[in-house]
């Protein structure tokens, strides 16, 4: 599969509950966080959700700041038990994308020592 990414991924374990702001009624759905990038996150859900969805987050990251985002869902793929996602920011304060970035570095330097 040919990579598209705009901007590098970095692994997180974290969970967020994501609250579906663009349908009808509001539905809070738990996910649990494969990878974030400062443009966007990867993440499994055993619920269904729909290309094009929005969906507000409050995403935990590692400093255990809790970050909060507007998602929409740009990629869907079924696995064998779960269903991965992948989705966009379309609302981070620029703030929160440079912390995202600021791990990022942090990462690959003390992995190449």
């Amino acid at each position: 599969m040919e990579e598209r990414r705009r901007c590098k991924r970095t692994k997180l374990q974290s969970k967020i509950v994501l609250k579906q702001i663009n349908g009808e009624g509001e539905e809070e759905v738990g996910i649990d966080v494969v990878d974030v990038s400062k443009s966007g996150v990867g993440f499994n859900c055993d619920r269904v959700l729909a290309i094009g969805a929005v969906y507000e987050a409050y995403l935990t990251i590692w400093t255990r700041e809790v970050l909060h985002a507007i998602l929409e869902i740009i990629r869907i793929e079924k696995k064998e038990d779960t269903i991965s996602y992948g989705a966009v920011f379309v609302g981070m304060p620029e703030m929160d994308a440079m912390r995202i970035s600021v791990y990022q570095a942090v990462e690959e330097y003390g992995n190449a020592n």
